[in-house]
């Protein structure tokens, strides 16, 4: 190769100088970088084409969340009443005392040696502290002792009735307390103001996510003490206890007639599925 063109040739021309360059190793070398090129281009494309496919996949399959609301009894185990005592026994009926009773004994003419003692007639003055009768009976003496009269009931005491407290909070009442309008606008109320998506946002799989909100209903359908029970997560325990705490005021409880402080249980079910 000629100096002059040493510094314009390539390098693969330099060394392959003299040799045969319709080998195959030239060839090769010389089309390395566009052959680089290609192989770095369909790689990125079968990735893409991977990526694509995965996303499209995913977004067939959207997720759809729905809310269950459900009253909850409550169970009050430090109010349960406990089984009334068995009542006394009613008192041993009493015997009046037995008086003495001198036998009464008509008079009859007889000789002295026929009269028996029994029929023997007492004298007055023995008789004046015994009662006359048809036999003899040994008793106290007759001092004016008189029978009680003989008490006929059930047997049965019954305690005295005490007022109940209306002040305190109950957690069992005649009529409990409701949203108002009943459950068909309280589920209207949760499809306005509950966010059913927190959960999927959070990333929540499929199934059923339960929160249970306790708070106080006061005689005036006031809501406080809110409180959720449990947390099922991806934020449903707070969504739960911010929507009852927006809401409106309820319909108080009704105990004997009256309105009464209510403590009322309700839980709310976040139910995640796939279309």
């Amino acid at each position: 190769m000629d100096v002059s063109k040493i510094l314009s040739a390539d390098i693969l021309d330099i060394i392959f100088e003299g040799r045969n360059k319709s080998y195959g190793a030239y060839d090769l070398r010389k089309t390395y970088n566009k052959r680089i090129t290609y192989a770095l281009i369909g790689t990125l494309i079968i990735c893409a084409l991977l990526v694509i496919s995965s996303v499209v996949a995913n977004s067939s399959k959207k997720k759809v969340v729905e809310m269950v609301a459900q009253d909850v009894n409550l169970e009050n185990r430090q109010e349960e009443k406990k089984p009334e005592p068995p009542p006394p026994p009613p008192p041993p009926k009493q015997e009046p005392p037995k008086v003495e009773i001198t036998k009464f004994t008509p008079p009859k003419i007889v000789k002295d040696e026929e009269v028996k003692e029994k029929d023997e007639i007492k004298e007055v003055e023995k008789l004046e502290d015994t009662k006359i009768g048809t036999v003899n009976q040994e008793g106290t003496k007759d001092e004016g002792i008189v029978a009680p009269p003989v008490e006929t009931g059930t047997g049965k005491v019954e305690a005295p009735k005490q007022d109940e407290d209306y002040d305190k909070v109950f957690t069992v009442v005649q009529i409990p307390a409701e949203f108002p309008g009943g459950l068909p606008a309280w589920t209207k109320y949760l499809e306005r103001n509950l966010n059913r998506d927190l959960p999927v946002n959070n990333g929540a799989p499929p199934g059923k996510y339960t929160v249970v909100v306790s708070f106080i209903v006061d005689k005036n359908g006031g809501i406080s003490e809110v409180q959720a029970e449990n947390d099922p997560g991806y934020g449903t325990r707070e969504e739960a206890v911010r929507v009852i705490k927006k809401g409106p005021s309820w319909k108080p409880a009704v105990q004997n007639g009256r309105n009464v402080i209510y403590r009322h249980k309700q839980s709310i079910t976040f139910q995640v599925s796939e279309e």
